[in-house]
């Protein structure tokens, strides 16, 4: 590839909209690959800003980083995802987003009369959780549904 059809980290960030960190966090985890020039600058080629595309889509759904890793590994060495390839891999998706949607939902309707969080560690409450018996299950949201309650994906 000619080297003018390279770019570099900082037009690269710039245009995908994350920051040069970003961008060599993600390079660490393979999600995406660049060259480098003799003075061991990165350049990356303009088809990872696809591929950067798919990942911010791909995490705005929930996943991972080690999911999304997993989804591009299943393309040829390095190369972006295509309308098609959304689409597969998109339609596994499609079950995650449900039960999120139907756990956001509950969520919801449960607003009202308890915040579902084990009533952040007050020692009683008459609706869900008297006497704080529910402290006995561990720290955190148990209430809330378990989808909503996931290890939070790593960001860059």
């Amino acid at each position: 590839m000619n080297s003018s059809e390279l770019l570099p980290i900082g037009e690269l960030a710039h245009r995908a909209g994350l920051a040069p960190s970003a961008l060599r966090y993600y390079e660490s985890e393979g999600l995406i690959a660049s060259t480098r020039t003799g003075g061991g600058q990165r350049r990356y080629e303009r088809a990872v800003l696809r591929r950067l595309a798919f990942i911010r889509a791909a995490q705005n759904v929930g996943l991972s980083l080690d999911e999304i890793r997993d989804a591009l590994s299943t393309l040829p060495a390095q190369r972006s995802p295509t309308r098609a390839d959304w689409a597969r891999l998109s339609r596994s998706w499609q079950a995650r987003l449900d039960e999120q949607i139907a756990g956001l939902t509950r969520l919801r309707d449960g607003l009202t009369s308890c915040i579902g969080c084990g009533c952040l560690s007050l020692k009683r409450c008459a609706l869900s959780n008297p006497n704080d018996a529910v402290a006995a299950l561990g720290p955190g949201a148990r209430f809330l549904p378990s989808v909503l309650r996931r290890t939070p994906a790593r960001q860059a």
